[in-house]
């Protein structure tokens, strides 16, 4: 398989313009999975996102908040292997951006909820 994808690299690097020949030849490049990793966990930033929507009494902080700390992890972490993938970093970070900003949504839900109990309980 790996022979496959060589050679099929080598025929579409012959394509590539100049200008972007250092992006294509890059060891966090295109042609590996540094590149396309990153690429794909968009769509958990795109979830996360399309997740505003969401009313704050249905979001889980438990899973946010695993997702937001592995997104700050692992943007630490792109920044100290070599290559330094700063795909991978920016795509963590919005990641952990949106997952830390459910959170937030969430816990000002429940402490608006108990507020209202509290009143609610010293009227009584």
């Amino acid at each position: 398989m790996s022979v496959v994808y060589k050679t099929s690299m080598t025929a579409i690097g012959k394509y590539v313009p100049n200008k972007l020949q250092p992006l294509w030849n890059h060891p966090a490049g295109p042609q590996t999975i540094f590149f396309w990793a990153p690429v794909f966990k968009w769509g958990l930033v795109i979830a996360g996102l399309s997740d505003l929507k969401r009313p704050a009494s249905e979001l889980s902080i438990s899973q946010s908040g695993a997702l937001g700390l592995t997104g700050l992890i692992w943007t630490r972490y792109s920044v100290a292997i070599i290559p330094k993938n700063y795909g991978l970093f920016s795509v963590n970070l919005f990641v952990a951006c949106t997952a830390l900003y459910q959170v937030s949504r969430a816990i000002k839900y429940q402490r608006e909820q108990a507020a209202i109990e509290a009143k609610q309980t010293e009227t009584k």
